[in-house]
């Protein structure tokens, strides 16, 4: 409680609503029962110097340096430090078990990595008037997790994307793909030549769309991993990474398969005959910016809306081959973004299916195990 307490001070005092003076005060009466684990009162109460960003590293960190870091720095005089993680489970354990402060804004992987900050308490809600280019974001987008922080916001949506299908357009055509849709994953004629990704997730969700069923709502198991196990038999291989996808398309080892809108992005940018297909249900998804509990809020949130700005979402758009959340009734775009395979023109994004993160969350021991087992051949 006590801890509560302290944190909700802090989240007071960095939001300009309580002052200085008034915060020192209550940390002097109160600081030793709050074991702050060694920190300095001055420090805590300091305006922050610095804020650090931490994210996949690559072109995407490349372009938020140059359009949103740099300027931001300059403008401010706050540093943004750069940090970078391999894979979201090492990060979240780096998170956990840190001070509060240590981190400050992520890029985070949408709904799930959402869900997992918010249950761990290691969220904080954003005030959406700091942050005025909020406006230009799409609605949608933000919807999910609003309903998640009780209206509020933890993070802001920054891209978003599709796992749809992929496919050779020299041995399949965009008819073909129209007519049989996902269904072209569990097709004879092509055996031999599909590939799929090595993800429990995807593999479900599209076990459910194939066998005519909502994904967030799967009723009959049985017939999802039939789709699954017909689908294994015809593999030629389960692809591992986005370098892995690339190489299986662009050589023809394979003809289909399901793919990462950004990675199709690149292929197509490179000459490749691939197209890209979103059936009814789509697998969708967003990135965000998460900020952590324990940030400097005035710093984080200025650079947030900095982060927002077109000319700078539109940078990373382009360097990421991801459509920024931006609006595009709002926000004119260039060809360079609306000609990216998830970008949706009316920016509503219709017929695409986002997750509900509790409910795969709920169905992941079972599930994750049955589909190692479809994996090696059971």
């Amino acid at each position: 409680m006590q801890d509560e307490r302290y944190y909700e001070w802090l989240d007071m005092y960095q939001r300009n609503r309580l002052s200085r003076r008034h915060f020192m005060g209550l940390l002097a009466a109160s600081g030793v029962a709050l074991g702050l684990a060694g920190r300095p009162l001055k420090a805590l109460a300091a305006e922050a110097t610095q804020v650090r960003f931490d994210g996949w590293g690559g072109s995407v960190s490349e372009a938020l340096r140059k359009s949103a870091f740099d300027p931001y720095t300059k403008a401010t005089g706050v540093k943004v430090v750069d940090g970078t993680f391999a894979g979201v489970d090492e990060f979240f354990t780096r998170v956990r078990t840190s001070q509060p402060g240590s981190f400050n804004i992520f890029h985070s992987s949408g709904v799930f990595d959402y869900v997992r900050y918010v249950d761990a308490k290691l969220d904080v809600k954003l005030d959406e008037s700091q942050i005025p280019n909020l406006k230009n974001v799409l609605p949608r987008l933000m919807e999910p997790f609003r309903k998640l922080s009780d209206g509020g916001l933890s993070a802001v949506p920054y891209d978003y994307g599709t796992t749809g299908i992929a496919y050779n357009r020299d041995v399949i055509s965009d008819d073909e793909i129209k007519e049989k849709g996902a269904s072209i994953l569990v097709d004879e004629k092509y055996k031999g030549k599909l590939g799929g990704i090595n993800d429990w997730r995807t593999q479900c969700w599209y076990g459910a769309v194939i066998s005519g069923q909502d994904p967030n709502n799967v009723e009959d198991l049985d017939a999802m991993w039939e789709v699954l196990r017909k689908h294994r038999s015809l593999l030629r291989k389960y692809w591992t990474s986005g370098a892995d996808l690339m190489k299986l398309m662009s050589s023809g080892e394979i003809v289909a398969t399901q793919g990462w809108s950004g990675r199709i992005a690149t292929l197509q940018k490179e000459g490749h005959p691939i197209g890209y297909h979103e059936p009814k249900d789509t697998f969708a998804w967003q990135e965000a910016m998460f900020v952590l509990r324990g940030s400097p809020m005035k710093e984080t949130q200025e650079l947030l809306n900095f982060m927002l700005d077109p000319k700078v979402a539109i940078a990373v758009a382009e360097a990421q081959g991801y459509p920024p959340s931006l609006d595009p009734t709002k926000v004119e775009l260039p060809d360079s973004v609306t000609s990216l395979p998830a970008y949706d023109p009316s920016g509503k994004l219709e017929g695409r299916t986002f997750a509900d993160p509790r409910y795969w969350n709920g169905v992941q021991p079972k599930w994750s195990k049955m589909f190692s087992r479809i994996e090696r051949g059971f």
